[in-house]
């Protein structure tokens, strides 16, 4: 039965540029799908992106929030895995559970729902999603959270979900006596040296242009460099005896960071990047004069699966990784939205549709 009323607030985009706060429908949950009531959603550097039309894949109308966390309050027909109460986080890939990739548990990939140049349908993208008092999601696309911390937990489903994927799809290459540089410190960065440090033995060298965004990741790296230093590819390059780094995780991706990469990665090493700064780096199909080692690998992940999700709310229900957020309430949705512009959060911003007070950091 409907607990919830007919409206709700939700943080909306009106046209290309325009995003704020209205009154709208409390959605339905139809078949196979739960409404959520939203205890928590993140907000990051794609929010940016729709509120400043950078990012074309939004329709008009359509409700903001990637990273969702709440609690069950309807179900619809033919949803038994889920019922009233359970607390929840909704994984940012809406997939059909059975084309070949989703059997495979590539989620992430599914065949149905994304094609070739498109990824499946995103919630606070391409759907509806979770900046708001209710949503609905596919039953398939939730995770438990337990008791843990709903911000927290919001956060995971972006800021942790895809580093560990991008860890995950080169964590052969993370054994003892490896190398892991990480290019870049901020939220993604920070997470990714936290779940190499909880999940692998490989050393961690954590680097970044910020001595605060260093001096936050140190307590997880074996070694903390400045990246923007004129020697720190040698100084890389020598600390691993002349090889370079087994593997290298850029979170910035634009052009200086990637050719900082291919200056520093061993042979049959891996460079992986997640940032999405619109670098480009030429790459050359002869033997002599590749600026590459042989056998290195490039690639640039996306998102994570059910089955990253799943692992990444365990590491944070045991205490291995936890992000800083920055909390505000849902009314203050514009506020964080500036603020997360001007670069004044600390750690990652998060709406709290309940009575959140003032922003807190923690």
């Amino acid at each position: 039965m409907r607990q919830c009323g007919h409206t709700m607030r939700g943080v909306q985009l009106r046209e290309p540029g325009n995003v704020a706060l209205t009154t709208l429908p409390v959605p339905a949950a139809g078949a196979g799908e739960v409404v959520l009531r939203v205890l928590a959603a993140g907000l990051c550097q794609t929010d940016l992106h729709i509120r400043s039309a950078a990012d074309s894949r939004t329709p008009d109308g359509t409700t903001l929030g990637h990273e969702i966390a709440g609690v069950v309050e309807e179900i619809g027909a033919g949803v038994t895995q889920w019922g009233p109460g359970d607390r929840v986080v909704v994984h940012p890939c809406w997939s059909c559970g059975a084309c070949s990739a989703c059997l495979a548990g590539r989620q992430n990939a599914c065949r149905r729902t994304g094609g070739r140049l498109n990824p499946p349908p995103t919630p606070g993208v391409t759907k509806n999603g979770g900046m708001s008092d209710y949503v609905s999601a596919p039953a398939s696309a939730l995770v438990s959270i337990g008791d843990l911390d709903p911000a927290i937990a919001a956060t995971l489903t972006d800021a942790a979900l895809t580093p560990y994927h991008a860890i995950r799809t080169c964590s052969e290459l993370l054994h003892p006596g490896s190398t892991a540089v990480i290019i870049g410190l901020g939220g993604l960065g920070n997470l990714a040296a936290q779940i190499l440090r909880a999940t692998t033995a490989t050393r961690v060298v954590a680097t970044d242009i910020s001595s605060e965004a260093i001096d936050a990741a140190r307590p997880w790296a074996d070694v903390t460099l400045r990246s923007d230093d004129p020697m720190f590819a040698e100084t890389v390059i020598a600390m691993t005896e002349g090889f370079g780094a087994d593997v290298v995780l850029d979170f910035v991706g634009n052009d200086a960071t990637l050719r900082l990469a291919a200056a520093i990665v061993g042979r049959s090493g891996a460079i992986r990047v997640v940032g999405l700064s619109g670098g480009a780096y030429p790459f050359v199909a002869r033997s002599a004069g590749n600026p590459l080692p042989r056998g290195v690998s490039i690639m640039c992940p996306y998102g994570g699966t059910y089955g990253d999700l799943a692992a990444v709310i365990a590491l944070a229900q045991r205490g291995d990784i936890k992000p800083l957020v920055t909390r505000f309430a849902l009314d203050d949705a514009m506020t964080a939205f500036d603020a997360l512009e001007s670069g004044s959060i600390r750690g990652r911003a998060v709406l709290i549709p309940g009575d959140a007070g003032n922003p807190t950091s923690r």
